[in-house]
Parts: structure tokens; sequence; C-alpha cells
């Protein structure tokens, strides 16, 4: 019994020793978070340590000439882009680029005065730990497309032209393989500083020049990013004929981005859809959409409506599942409702839609092809009233189409003449009695339709194994390891 009760009495011993420390450290958490370190405003060390590797990682592809590591780079760094803070982006630039140097002095005149709170970042950051041995050339184009970033993603427009510019001038005088990919993002910005701040025009010249010197220098990468960029400022003021022009005669090179080669697919679609060019146009942008990444969600909206219209424009009617993709169902609405007054054929419909949403469709620079419109909604009205009747008049055809001009039934037996020598309906028009009469429909299957469709469904699978293929990355050679290495 007394070994029992020694037991019992030690267990209890036990409970109360763990429940004391379970009380102590739950009060040591509470009163550390009452009250505030000085390193709450500071830099988070994970990200700044973040950065550090980012730029070890960019040195060694630049010293080795691997282009695999500056493009990991910059997927990193495109993940850490919204932590960034004005005491992080600092100690980076004094760890990257030293105190004394001038590229130092150039960005600090840009990024804002610390805070006092951010000044514990020095703690973090000692002198002995700043590396002034980072000399390539890489990573002064790095801190440039970093403080770059910050400028934009902080809507200091101003301050990010002045930097892109002078990062502009710095490019000029390097040409390097692995510089290529860190310029290409470089050009990028560039340009959307400059379109921020509605000043697009300014360099369009500055492009040109870039883009002749890339070319020479075959850096593919630039090639392609300064083509897609050229091209968005030409289509921004709506010079299509000059982007025409320019696309036309720019040098081909092998896609290597995925995203710039989605972006010159939309670039081109927009052209051939003003130049009345709707098939090459719809085949642009129906690519651009299947290639485009899932989490890219604004440029597939915006490749969506261009491509709704296209097919509009061409007698077709999109698919339902087009316009209740996830996330995308508001942007599409107003297209939804233009599709569905087309299928129809109700012209007052078509009125309403367009008059409801032509704030919407200014804004997205559709507003010019929905007037092309209105000619399909009278086909497509006119398709269902010759399947509807096997003889109908004139009169009933203006009423049914709700044409609201002075001289309704002329404007409807031009408007009938004109789809029957079109080929879009397939009927007879007596001019006597005024009657529309209507040939009794045939078997598609009779036709070479079925054939057609099918033949366009193979182009289309042996195209994209084709691009596939093209696509496949090989690893370098063992004796190309060696010479690099040597």
């Amino acid at each position: 019994m007394e070994f029992l009760a020694f037991i019992s009495v030690f267990y209890i011993a036990m409970v109360v020793v763990l429940i004391s420390q379970v009380f102590f450290k739950t009060n040591r958490t509470v009163k550390d978070q009452s009250t505030p370190s000085v390193y709450d405003c500071s830099v988070d060390p994970s990200v700044l340590q973040d950065l550090k590797e980012i730029a070890s990682m960019i040195e060694s592809g630049a010293n080795t000439s691997e282009v695999r590591k500056i493009y990991k780079a910059m997927r990193l760094t495109m993940k850490l882009r919204r932590k960034l803070k004005v005491s992080m982006l600092s100690a980076f630039l004094n760890y990257a680029l030293g105190h004394v140097s001038e590229v130092h002095a150039q960005l600090s005149s840009y990024v804002p005065q610390q805070d006092k709170y951010d000044t514990q970042v020095d703690v973090e950051m000692s002198e002995t730990e700043a590396h002034s041995t980072h000399l390539v050339p890489e990573l002064e184009t790095y801190c440039y497309l970093l403080v770059l970033i910050f400028l934009i993603d902080q809507k200091k427009y101003k301050e990010a032209k002045a930097c892109s510019s002078e990062s502009i001038v710095r490019l000029k005088n390097m040409n390097s393989r692995t510089d290529d990919v860190l310029a290409s993002k470089l050009y990028s910005y560039y340009s959307l500083s400059y379109e921020l701040a509605g000043d697009l025009a300014e360099i369009r010249g500055d492009l040109l020049a870039l883009y002749r010197t890339a070319t020479v220098r075959h850096n593919k990468l630039s090639q392609e990013t300064l083509l897609n960029l050229l091209l968005r400022n030409y289509l921004h003021y709506n010079l299509y004929d000059q982007a025409e022009k320019f696309r036309s005669k720019a040098h081909c090179v092998e896609a290597l981005s995925n995203q710039q080669f989605c972006r010159y697919l939309l670039y081109q679609g927009k052209i051939k859809t003003i130049q009345l060019e709707y098939t090459d146009a719809k085949d642009s942008l129906v690519q651009a959409v299947q290639k485009s990444p899932v989490t890219a969600v604004g440029f597939q909206i915006q490749c969506n409506k261009w491509a709704i219209i296209v097919q509009l424009l061409l007698g077709e009617i999109p698919e339902r599942t087009v316009f209740t993709q996830k996330r995308m169902e508001k942007a599409l609405r107003p297209y939804f409702e233009l599709t569905n007054a087309i299928r129809i054929g109700d012209l007052e419909l078509f009125r309403t839609a367009d008059e409801k949403f032509s704030s919407i469709f200014n804004q997205d620079r559709t507003s010019n092809l929905i007037v092309r419109l209105r000619h399909n909604v009278i086909r497509a009205g006119l398709r269902n009233i010759s399947a509807s009747y096997s003889r109908i008049s004139l009169a009933d055809i203006a009423k049914k189409l709700n044409l609201d001009s002075e001289n309704p039934v002329d404007d409807a037996e031009n408007i009938v003449a004109k789809a029957i020598r079109d080929g879009a309906i397939d009927a007879t028009l007596d001019h006597a009695n005024g009657w529309l009469v209507s040939k009794a429909t045939g078997d598609v299957y009779s036709t070479n339709e079925p054939q057609i469709a099918f033949n366009s469904r193979i182009a289309f699978c042996l195209n994209m194994h084709n691009e596939a293929v093209r696509a496949l990355r090989f690893p370098q050679n063992l004796r190309n390891k060696q010479s690099a290495a040597t």
C-alpha cells in the first residue's frame, strides 16, 4: 500500500510540474507578443537570404555560361516580388554592389529613405557579410531590374522611367548569352514604365534601335521580346498598317519563350482581324488561348474576347463552354449577350446589347469590330427564316428582321439577294411576286463539309505534335560541358 501511495504521489507531482511549464511558456509567449520587437518593421531575414542565393545563382550562371540558372533566378524573383521592401532592397544593394560603386550610387537615389525601424536591418547585414567581389555585369543588370520592379509596384512611374533609361544605356555595352535573359526582362519593364506613364510613343525609336542591335548580335530572346514590344507600341496607337509592315519584314526566330510566343500570336490575331483576314486571325487567337499558362487569366480573357468576335464575323457561333470558363464568366458576359443576339438574328436585341456594354467594348477596343457584326445578325435571321418557311414575302422578312429604314422591303430584297449570292442561304428570289422561296435542305454528309472539318482537326493535331517535338530540350553534350568548364 505504501508503494502504491508513493507511485500516486510521484505521478501527481509530475502532472503539477508539466502544468506549470505549460503555464509559464504560455505566459512568456503572451508577454513576447505584447512587447513589440525592434525587428517587427524590418526585413524578413529569410527573404533577404533568398535574394542573396539568387545573386549567387546569377554569378554562378554568368561564370559558367549556364542560361538555365538565370531562368531559375528570374522565376524565384517573381515569387519574391510582393515581399520587397525599402530596407530589404537597400540591404541587398549593399550586399551585391558594395557602398562605393557607381551603380550603387545611381540605384540608391531611386530607393526611398528608410524608416527608423527599417535601419535595424543593418544588424542583420554586417559589414563583413557584404561581398564586394560580385562584379559580373549580369548582377548589375539584375539590381537594375529589381529596383525597376519595385518602383513600378510602388506606382512611382517617373522614377521608374529614369531608372529604366539608365539601365538601357548600360545594356548597350553588354553582349552575352546569360545577359540576354536579364536584358529581355529589363526591356519589358522599360516599355511598361513608359506605358504606365502615358509616354509610350517616346521610346519607339529606341526600341527599333535595340531590336536592330539584338538582331545583329543574334540575341534571340531579346529579339522576341522587342518584336512584341514594338507591336504593342504600334497597336497602342492603332497603327495597324505599320505594325503589319514591321511584323512581315521582321526577322523570324525560333520561339524560345512560350509567353512571348503567346503575345506574338495575340498581336498577330489583332492585326489580321482589322485587315479582314478572319481565318488567319482565328487560328492565331485560338492558338494563343491554348498555349497560354493557366494562371494568366487576364491574357486568356483578352484572347477569348477577340476570338469570339472573329468567330462571329466568320458566321460561326462560339460554344457555350467558352463563356462559362472559371474566373471568366463576368468578363465575357457582354460578349455572351452579343452572341445570343446574333444567334437568334434579332437586330433589336443586338442594338440593346451594343448600347448597354458600349463602354466595355470601347475599353476592349472592339467597338469598331462590333459595327461589322450588324450584317451577320441579318444573315443569321435570314437563315432562321429560310429554315422555317418554304415561302415568305419580303415584307414579312423586313418585319421579322426589324429593319428601320425608309424602304424596308427594298432593303430586304437587296439583303436577301446578297445572301443568296454569297451562299448564306439556299433559296431563290421571286421578284415578280416579292417572295423568298427556300429550297429543301439536303444531306450535309453528301457534301465535302465533313471531310473539310476532319482534315482541319488532323492538321491541328499534327501541328501540335510538331511544335511539341521542337520544344524538347536535351542535356548538353559531355564535350561541351568540359569545354565550358575549362
